[in-house]
């Protein structure tokens, strides 16, 4: 074959692979409605990283430490701080129940994002971006711009801090969609600030109170009510080949908290708990909660952030709602100085969004490469 003929189909090869990744770009919600009965080569993970679905759900079911709520807020605080603080130690997630937000409001969130999610692809894709700190943002994957191998998801990403500034870029469709997340962003944000302060306590960097409802708190607690809030409804849909891919690959949190709705009737999430994959038990009408990277970093390592993934059902789509608490945008996350002393030396360098931003849009992520990459390699350096 002659140098130019070579040259010739290595351009048309090249050419088809970027026609069949843009339309992987569309999500995995467009492939199965145009009807799949395999699942295409771009999501087969290797041998090595698929599911092992084989074994009896019995054998792999983990009931995760809970929390409640209401003792978190009664006589019994102390205990229940003690419980909390065992449960981000051992676990890095928990359950949470008694947690005040009105079941209305969970079922609105809930019948919203899976309105938008059978809207037309020509309506979903209006907010397709390739821009991370977008106000909204629909996607598929994890990375799609990085991704080697994508993964069984599709969501939609709204920012909802402060809420002003970006309701107006939110989708006006379905007509119910706003209300929803406004009333559910707001009920999660209060949530957060009452475990933020609970973790804070329980940490040794605030004071417990009698009056826990006093509501002139510390400088670092009003950091955390001016924090960053991102609401995430993931939709995984039915696969044909479940135990060839995943609706998440293993990956820790970002942030500080993330305040995860699952969906009760079609279980998925997985934890990685004493070196292997236990899938969640959820409780009705509780939250999944995990610490995030952030939080990791500010305990200097006390709080992990815990490897975790989603498996895809048969015959079943999925539904969660995440939504993710950290510090505000530009401030800098970095190990309290109260924790550092010459026992517990720092562990990991100052970092903010902007860095994570950046690594994100030129790594594929993996596991917990980002909060690696934070990490001291030599105790003491900065």
């Amino acid at each position: 074959m002659s140098p130019a003929l070579v040259l010739e189909v290595q351009t048309i090869c090249k050419e088809d692979e970027l026609v069949e990744s843009h339309k992987y770009h569309k999500g995995v919600k467009h492939l199965c409605e145009r009807g799949l009965t395999k699942v295409p080569r771009k999501y087969i993970l290797p041998a090595l990283e698929r599911p092992l679905l084989s074994k009896k759900d019995g054998a792999t079911n983990l009931k995760l430490p809970i929390i409640d709520l209401a003792q978190l807020q009664g006589p019994d605080r102390i205990h229940a701080l003690e419980s909390l603080s065992k449960a981000c130690e051992e676990y890095g997630f928990f359950q949470l129940i008694n947690h005040g937000i009105a079941s209305e409001s969970v079922l609105e969130m809930i019948q919203a994002a899976r309105k938008f999610f059978e809207l037309p692809f020509e309506e979903r894709s209006k907010y397709m971006s390739k821009d991370q700190s977008a106000p909204v943002r629909y996607g598929t994957s994890f990375n799609q711009n990085k991704d080697r191998v994508f993964c069984w998801r599709d969501f939609i990403k709204l920012n909802c801090h402060p809420l002003s500034d970006v309701l107006p870029f939110w989708p006006s469709s379905p007509a119910e969609l706003r209300q929803a997340v406004v009333n559910y962003s707001k009920g999660t944000k209060s949530l957060y600030l009452m475990l933020a302060k609970a973790i804070l306590e329980s940490l040794g960097l605030v004071e417990t109170e009698k009056n826990i409802d006093e509501s002139d708190s510390c400088d670092l607690l009003k950091e955390f009510e001016d924090g960053s809030q991102l609401i995430v409804a993931n939709c995984y849909p039915s696969c044909p080949e479940p135990d060839l891919t995943l609706g998440m690959p293993p990956h820790s949190d970002y942030g500080f908290l993330t305040l995860l709705l699952p969906d009760e009737e079609v279980k998925g999430l997985q934890i990685q708990h004493e070196g292997r994959w236990v899938t969640v038990e959820p409780i009705p009408n509780s939250f999944v909660v995990n610490v995030g990277d952030h939080l990791e970093i500010f305990s200097n390592g006390k709080y992990r952030s815990v490897l975790h993934r989603v498996l895809v059902n048969p015959s079943k789509s999925r539904i969660s709602i995440a939504s993710l608490h950290s510090l505000p945008f530009n401030s800098m996350i970095r190990p309290s100085p109260k924790l550092v002393n010459d026992a517990n030396p720092r562990r990991y360098k100052d970092t903010d969004f902007a860095t994570f931003i950046q690594y994100m849009a030129s790594h594929e992520h993996k596991n917990k490469n980002f909060l690696e990459s934070r990490r001291l390699s030599q105790l003491g350096d900065a």
